[in-house]
């Protein structure tokens, strides 16, 4: 894909953001500044919620290069890899991102179509945090967040000039570099990153034994490129009100590593993705409109696009055979939502409108295009009651309606469109979290939380590449979420301790039924299931040169009506831990591992191995502005996968040089 045109556009662009003002206009005052105004959560600064927060100085500590690698450093997330698309996902407490959907600064940027976005694609140089809400999240984010919600948070600037990069070297031929670039003078700020990763294949572990689609070293048609700029522009009048216009822009393109495996019922796929690329535009505003009172407007528009080339053979060159095809897919979305927020007595209540707007266009090579749309609206209202000095209670309720606007419906045969029939559905959710903090390093919470998700265009009406069944009736599924969790620190506060109990009872369960005829599967409303499981999460400072962590989750899924039919791609058991050492003042030494229990990969039992990587990273500060991080991932080149017939990397090495403003 040709690119340096769009490259060299984007670094002029951030370049010229950086001549507003001489640096010594002001003094920094902290190394990564949270965009404040992206933010969405029920508690805001009042409590600290037990949720997930991953910071910029984290991610980056781990070198970790893309947001599924960046979230399953947290507790209950499962990274996983949808083999057949080359899509990396996680699976937050066993629900996938069409159930956790994913925003940026609190504007919804997943697909569509189909509800996913392939987080392997989303670079994470240009945020402050990330946070991740299980299970309870604010009912103002809007429809669908039956799971949870994910919500990318960027950055801002807080002096006359900022800078932040680095450039680096992987195993697989791989580059990859980042820049970001911020100004902040008197009342407005400018923030702009760019973000690139190229990378020709990927080592296998020499244990991985050849088959006829995989003779082992490099994978096969294991390649990437990805490009990723963000800009935004803002304006603080006042320090109650802000304005923010932000845009996002991401190319990429990506091979498919074929099927290793055994499943005699998956047929080796020779797929590539000539691009993927994405484009949002989004303002963002808090008012104040006297005591107390505040309204906040998001407004967006998102563009995606893509191609999918299925070829004969591993040569990549032929379009000869019936499985055969060139699809292409061009979608777009737009709408916001409008927020009212008022303080008065023990009370902070707001109430929030939301609308959306989805098209979904896709055609094969030489066929007609198929247009299918939906709308989505919701009214939720929201409310922190402040019960004395140390309890909390925040209720929560919406209404959502989803209406069906086309569905079209292409007969090859008769090389025709026809229209599959209306089927709008209306959804409630209801919630209500209680907060105890007994002390200024403690906190309890007790949670209940009746989530839904509108099955979304791909689940009612796709073929699947004549692999599937259309299911045009299906149902909005439904989970009722049950938590206690504690938050505190103990031994001097050196020990920060984080622990979570929870039961979902899911209802109408969306599940895909495989060999529902033949091999043909389809997505069904199964019936009732429950996940259940524990996380635990501890960090120790022993002293400035030693700090441990350790983190671990337990998820049992279980589908009650229909016990054969097993949920996909969540180990049971997964632990993660690190120790960090100060070997010098100049020098540190990270080690971690994970484990993972076993995972199904399809409904009927196939299933990955359990496995275990170590990976080992060092950092240099060679002068204040300059640093250097050497390291190697799955050290012990562990011959393993997150789905079968589809094996991850072995070991591998990577050499970074950062840089930043002293």
């Amino acid at each position: 894909m040709k690119k340096h045109s769009l490259q060299l556009t984007c670094f002029l662009s951030m370049l010229s953001i950086a001549r507003v003002v001489p640096a010594q206009d002001s003094v920094r005052q902290e190394p990564i500044k949270v965009f404040e105004l992206g933010e969405v959560q029920i508690t805001g600064r009042r409590l600290k919620d037990s949720t997930g927060v991953l910071s910029w100085k984290k991610i980056q500590e781990h070198n970790r290069l893309d947001l599924s690698n960046a979230l399953n450093l947290l507790p209950g997330v499962s990274l996983g890899n949808i083999g057949p698309r080359n899509e990396s996902v996680v699976f937050i407490r066993g629900f996938d991102l069409k159930q956790v959907p994913v925003f940026i600064d609190g504007v919804p940027v997943y697909v569509p179509y189909d509800g996913y976005v392939d987080f392997g694609r989303f670079l994470v140089s240009d945020l402050s945090q990330i946070r991740v809400d299980k299970g309870l999240s604010s009912v103002l984010l809007g429809p669908n967040t039956m799971g949870g919600a994910i919500n990318l948070v960027t950055r801002k600037p807080q002096e006359a000039f900022e800078y932040e990069g680095a450039a680096g070297w992987m195993s697989g031929e791989g580059y990859r570099a980042h820049l970001n670039l911020g100004s902040r003078v008197g009342k407005f700020f400018t923030q702009g990153g760019i973000g690139y990763l190229d990378r020709k294949t990927y080592p296998l572990a020499q244990s991985f034994e050849a088959v006829a689609s995989e003779d082992g070293g490099n994978r096969e048609n294991a390649y990437r490129q990805d490009l990723k700029l963000n800009l935004k522009v803002g304006f603080s009048p006042n320090g109650k009100d802000e304005y923010a216009l932000g845009y996002l822009r991401q190319d990429g393109e990506k091979g498919n590593p074929p099927y290793t495996g055994a499943d005699p019922s998956i047929r080796v796929r020779y797929w590539q993705w000539p691009y993927w690329d994405k484009e949002s535009w989004y303002f963002l505003s808090n008012t104040s409109i006297g005591a107390g009172k505040q309204i906040k407007v998001r407004l967006f528009y998102d563009a995606f696009q893509n191609a999918l080339y299925s070829y004969d053979d591993a040569t990549y060159t032929k379009q000869t055979k019936a499985y055969a095809f060139q699809s292409f897919y061009s979608d777009y979305s737009f709408g916001g939502n409008s927020e009212f927020g008022a303080a008065f007595g023990k009370h902070d209540v707001k109430v929030a409108a939301y609308f959306k707007h989805d098209t979904h266009r896709e055609n094969n090579l030489g066929e007609p295009r198929r247009t299918m749309a939906d709308n989505t609206l919701s009214l939720a209202a929201e409310d922190l009651f402040s019960l004395g000095e140390r309890w909390l209670l925040a209720p929560g309720l919406s209404f959502n309606r989803r209406v069906s606007l086309q569905a079209d419906h292409f007969i090859p045969s008769e090389s025709r469109i026809d229209e599959f029939p209306s089927n709008d559905n209306n959804a409630f959710n209801l919630q209500s979290a209680l907060y105890f903090k007994p002390s200024s390093q403690n906190q309890f919470r007790a949670s209940i939380a009746l989530k839904t998700r509108f099955a979304t265009l791909k689940d009612r009406y796709s073929y699947r590449l004549g692999q599937g069944i259309p299911n045009p009736d299906l149902k909005s599924e439904s989970a009722i979420h049950y938590e206690l969790a504690y938050t505190g620190k103990a031994a001097q506060q050196k020990l920060t301790i984080q622990l979570n109990a929870f039961y979902s009872q899911l209802i109408d369960a969306i599940q895909q039924v495989d060999q529902v005829q033949g091999n043909l599967f389809q997505l069904q409303n199964t019936g009732k299931a429950r996940f259940a499981g524990l996380e635990a999460s501890l960090e120790y400072r022993l002293s400035n040169q030693w700090q441990l962590g350790a983190n671990y989750a337990y998820i049992d899924q279980k589908n009650q009506d229909r016990p054969e039919i097993r949920f996909l791609n969540v180990p049971r058991h997964k632990i993660m831990a690190s120790g960090l050492v100060q070997i010098a003042r100049f020098a540190s030494l990270l080690g971690k591992a994970e484990y993972n229990s076993e995972r199904f990969s399809t409904s009927y039992g196939t299933h990955a191995e359990a496995f275990t990587v170590v990976s080992l990273t060092s950092r240099w500060v060679i002068t204040p502005a300059l640093g250097l991080q050497l390291g190697a991932n799955n050290l012990l080149d562990a011959n393993y996968a997150l789905v079968e017939g589809f094996p991850e990397e072995g070991r591998t090495f990577f050499v970074t040089l950062t840089f930043q403003k002293p």
